[in-house]
C-alpha cells in the first residue's frame, strides 16, 4: 500500500506505540485519526504533526463512542484504509486475588475493543473493496503473551490470546473481501505500560519506534502480499 493520502485510525494514540505509529504514518503523508480518551495529549500530539493528524476523544470499550469516531472519520475523509487496534492495558496479580474491576477491564480495553473497532472498520473497507478492488489493512497489535502464558499474568494473558484467535479467525474470513488482517506480538517495548500494569520489563527494551517500522513494512508490502503475524522481541533483553 502507498501510504501518501491514505486514512488511518489508531486506536490508543496518545502515548507509547499508539503515539509512534501516528507519527510515523504522518510522516509518510497518511492522514491519521488518534483516538484515545487523554484528550490534552492528542491535542498536544495534534500540535507537533499538523493537520494531517485528528485527535478524537474516544473510549473504546463504549459502543457509543466507537460507533461516533468511526462515523466522523467516514464523513470528514470519506474513506478508511488502516485500522491499527492497539489500546491496550495490563494489571499483574494472582489469580485469586485479581479483583473482577481488573479483570473487567482489561477484557473490555484489550479484546472487546479490538472486536467493536473491528466492526466499525469492516463495512467501510468491503465497500472500498467492491468499488477499486482492496479494501485495507487492519493490524492488531497484541503481545508476546498472547503466544506463551505467564504466572500472575492470567487476565492479560486470556485477552492477548483472544486477540491472537479472533485475528487468525477474522484474517481467513476477511481475505476474500481485499481486507488484510496482520496480528503483531511485540515482547518489551520501552513504554508507560510497565509503570501502570506493575511487570518488570526488559533492561533493553525495544522501541516504540522500532515497532512503527516494523508497522509501517507491513502496510506497504504489495496488496496481494499478506503478513498475518510477526513476532517483535529485544535481541538481548538483560
Amino acid at each position: 500500500m502507498e501510504l501518501r493520502d491514505k486514512v488511518a485510525i489508531v486506536t490508543g494514540a496518545s502515548s507509547g506505540l499508539g503515539r509512534a505509529f501516528a507519527i510515523a504514518l504522518v510522516q509518510k503523508g497518511a492522514h491519521v485519526y488518534g483516538l484515545a480518551r487523554r484528550v490534552e495529549r492528542l491535542n498536544a500530539l495534534r500540535d507537533e504533526l499538523g493537520p494531517r493528524f485528528h485527535p478524537i476523544a474516544c473510549d473504546v470499550t463504549r459502543p457509543n463512542d466507537v460507533e461516533a469516531a468511526f462515523q466522523r472519520v467516514i464523513r470528514e475523509a470519506g474513506r478508511l484504509d488502516i485500522l491499527i487496534n492497539n489500546a491496550g492495558l495490563g494489571k499483574m496479580g494472582p489469580v485469586d486475588e485479581l479483583s473482577l474491576e481488573d479483570w473487567d477491564v482489561q477484557m473490555n480495553t484489550n479484546l472487546r475493543g479490538v472486536f467493536l473497532c473491528t466492526r466499525a472498520a469492516v463495512p467501510q473497507m468491503k465497500k472500498q473493496n467492491a468499488e477499486t478492488g482492496f479494501g485495507g489493512h487492519i493490524i492488531n497489535i497484541a503481545s508476546v503473551a498472547g503466544l506463551i502464558g505467564n504466572p500472575n499474568l492470567s487476565a492479560y494473558n486470556a485477552t492477548k490470546f483472544g486477540v491472537r484467535g479472533f485475528s487468525e479467525a477474522i484474517m481467513k474470513e476477511l481475505r476474500d473481501h481485499g481486507i488484510k488482517v496482520t496480528c503483531v506480538y511485540p515482547g518489551s517495548v520501552a513504554t508507560e505500560f510497565f509503570e501502570v500494569s506493575g511487570m518488570r520489563g526488559a533492561d533493553r527494551p525495544v522501541t516504540p519506534e522500532q515497532v512503527a517500522q516494523t508497522i509501517l513494512h507491513i502496510l506497504e508490502t504489495d496488496d496481494n502480499y499478506l503478513i498475518s503475524e510477526v513476532v517483535i522481541r529485544p535481541l538481548r533483553p538483560r
